[in-house]
């Protein structure tokens, strides 16, 4: 890591996000907390800062050009670069789900924040992190979009879904479009499974700590030269396509 590492989580303000800006703060990073709920945002830079954190506070839609280009000149006007990108937010668009009956509105906007808002940002922020020694982007998935995991009897993950899983394994096909398009450059992409996490995504039900669903996630984006790129990651090692 160089002398000042520059981070942004989108979807800091709370949650997994929260607690990857904090473990990597932890480790030195300056952190951008990338949020859409201006008071929320706040308040996690000022709980983060009284924990010796340098944070600063970044508004950010994932689904608006105009929010995603002003966070991006944001940060090249205070850093010049960026180092660490973790596409965090994400949407789950309600539990019902069932592709019968499925709300098409729905889907679009799952894929809108889950899918699209990752290429949005990340070709955002492209040209900060080319800048960088050595630039990481940690996108983040879910063992719900595993397709071989989904698809084996008895090991189905999770409620039928016709958004918010197929969405995962869309991001996940884009990771891997990425690392193909970025191959032999010093950019590495990858995926981080947090594991089923007890935050407000899923109502509190998951038996992992936000703070252990952010694990893979800073390993990720702490990654040496020349570590894994195009790659999907949980704690215990690679997840199954």
């Amino acid at each position: 890591m160089s002398e000042q590492t520059i981070a942004l989580v989108t979807g800091a303000n709370k949650g997994i996000g929260y607690e990857i800006a904090a473990g990597l703060g932890a480790l030195g990073v300056t952190v951008g907390v990338g949020a859409r709920d201006d008071t929320r945002r706040e308040e996690a830079v000022a709980k983060l800062r009284a924990a010796g954190v340098d944070a600063f506070g970044v508004a950010l839609d994932v689904t608006d050009d105009a929010s995603v280009a002003a966070a991006a000149a944001l940060i090249e006007e205070r850093y010049g670069r960026l180092d660490v990108l973790v596409n965090n937010a994400g949407i789950t668009g309600g539990r019902e789900q069932e592709p019968t009956t499925a709300d098409l509105d729905i889907i679009r906007t799952v894929v809108e924040t889950n899918v699209i808002g990752v290429v949005r940002v990340t070709n955002a922020l492209l040209p900060l992190l080319r800048r960088a020694p050595s630039p990481r982007i940690v996108n983040m998935s879910s063992s719900v979009g595993s397709l071989t995991r989904q698809s084996t009897p008895g090991g189905e993950l999770g409620p039928i879904a016709a958004a918010y899983s197929p969405s995962k394994t869309f991001l996940n096909a884009v990771t891997v479009q990425y690392a193909r398009e970025l191959a032999g450059t010093n950019i590495l992409i990858n995926l981080a499974c947090p594991g089923y996490c007890a935050t407000d995504l899923n109502g509190y039900r998951g038996h992992r700590t936000a703070e252990q669903g952010a694990a893979t996630a800073i390993r990720l984006a702490t990654l040496p030269d020349g570590g894994p790129t195009g790659a999907f990651f949980e704690d215990d090692g690679s997840v199954p396509w």
